[in-house]
């Protein structure tokens, strides 16, 4: 069994296909056949099932996989260690964030890059869900999640962070009223939940954020939310707004930021926010997550 076996189970877990596995991991296909062919002999047993539109695990892949990440980040956190005998910080830092992240997250990872240049970054935008998912599997270093208190934002009561998490509030960012700039809205100053009972609305997903706080926001105005178009990406939110789809709620920077010709309005007597928590995992602390954590602090 061989580390460069392991890396390709993982490689072709996640990306569904062999094909794009090999793009991933800059191997031909056929190899990447031909080893993990060789690894499933050597196991007696098949780890994926194959078929010509996808791949996907058996029971046998199920089980092996969660090793094979185990064993790939030990022999990196190793090598790492090693590296930081000299003085010198290397390896990935891989962090999940919220689709339109604050300007404060950016900072911080420049920051990072500036004091560890040999680090490598790489970033992931997801929902809260899926996010913590990646950070309990070793996927992720770290995210920022938005949530509710203790809680990820899916639906009126949410799930609780898993406590083999560790949490850290990253700060609020307020809510506006997107919308376009021919909307009747758009020339008042502010507008209440109550001027958008009659509106059409688009917002993101459920288990989002952004969608939890505005069928809250609803349900405590007593209004049922008109959504009129959802999606999952935050930047699409924003073209769909100023194609007149209907209105959003978005944190204030992602719409002065993806859409710059929207009329942002403040809304009164119902301040909304979206909370940011970053997590990671406790028991799993990579040396480049550390580094990341504590530059938190400076």
């Amino acid at each position: 069994m061989e580390l460069r076996q392991l890396r390709y189970v993982v490689a072709v877990a996640e990306e569904g296909g062999f094909t794009r596995a090999a793009a991933r991991v800059h191997v031909a296909q056929p190899a990447i056949s031909q080893q993990i062919a060789q690894l499933e002999r050597e196991l007696g047993e098949r780890l994926f099932d194959r078929t010509e539109r996808q791949v996907s695990l058996t029971p046998a892949g199920e089980a092996f996989l969660p090793h094979a990440r185990a064993a790939l980040q030990s022999t990196a956190a190793g090598r790492d260690a090693v590296t930081l005998l000299r003085g010198v910080l290397a390896g990935r830092l891989a962090v999940g964030t919220v689709p339109a992240p604050p300007a404060t997250l950016l900072d911080q990872l420049a920051r990072f890059q500036r004091h560890y240049p040999q680090v490598r970054l790489t970033l992931r935008t997801g929902d809260p869900e899926k996010l913590v998912e990646q950070v309990i599997a070793g996927n992720l270093d770290t995210a920022l999640i938005g949530t509710s208190g203790p809680r990820l934002p899916a639906g009126p009561a949410g799930q609780r962070l898993p406590t083999t998490l560790g949490a850290r509030e990253f700060g609020e960012e307020p809510l506006v009223v997107a919308t376009a700039p021919g909307h009747p809205l758009a020339a008042n100053a502010e507008v209440t939940l109550a001027d958008l009972r009659e509106e059409a609305l688009v917002t993101l997903t459920p288990g989002t954020g952004l969608r939890a706080a505005l069928e809250n926001a609803c349900a405590e105005a007593g209004l049922a939310p008109d959504i009129r178009a959802e999606t999952d990406d935050l930047s699409l939110l924003a073209l769909l707004v100023e194609h007149g789809f209907g209105i959003a709620l978005m944190p204030r920077s992602a719409a002065e930021r993806l859409g710059p010709e929207l009329v942002t309005l403040p809304l009164r007597h119902a301040a909304l926010s979206r909370a940011l928590t970053l997590v990671w995992r406790r028991d799993g602390v990579t040396a480049q997550a550390r580094a990341f954590l504590e530059m938190d602090l400076e």
